[in-house]
């Protein structure tokens, strides 16, 4: 059985979570969280809070058991771009491009072999 969670809107750009997501991509949950403890990365916060709310989701919902979770899928979409402006050299603008991400996190109690 698998759970999913989502956290949608973050402030971070899909680039750089992505490169921290990769690391913990078909781990269990708990080796998961121990990684990303020691990821100096912004990130890997976020990411963090998503995974336990996956955990806590199945533990909840479906009632399965925390130590047999882990993480089947993890990926992070872009989210909407805010788009603030700069002023610069006789009277022009520049776009400064503010990317946002969704980062979603499914676990798990099933190895799958393959």
């Amino acid at each position: 059985m698998e759970t999913r969670a989502v956290a949608k809107h973050q402030r971070i750009s899909p680039r750089k979570a992505r490169q921290v997501i990769d690391l913990v991509r078909g781990k269990d949950v708990d080796e998961a969280i121990g990684i990303l403890k020691n990821t100096p990365r912004k990130a890997s916060d976020m990411i963090e809070d998503v995974i336990n709310s996956a955990a806590a989701n199945a533990e909840h919902n479906h009632e399965m058991i925390r130590d047999e979770l882990y993480i089947s899928e993890a990926f992070v979409d872009q989210g909407p771009t805010m788009k603030r402006y700069k002023p610069r050299a006789m009277g022009q603008a520049s776009t400064i491009r503010k990317r946002t991400s969704h980062i979603t996190i499914v676990v798990s109690d099933e190895k799958e072999e393959g």
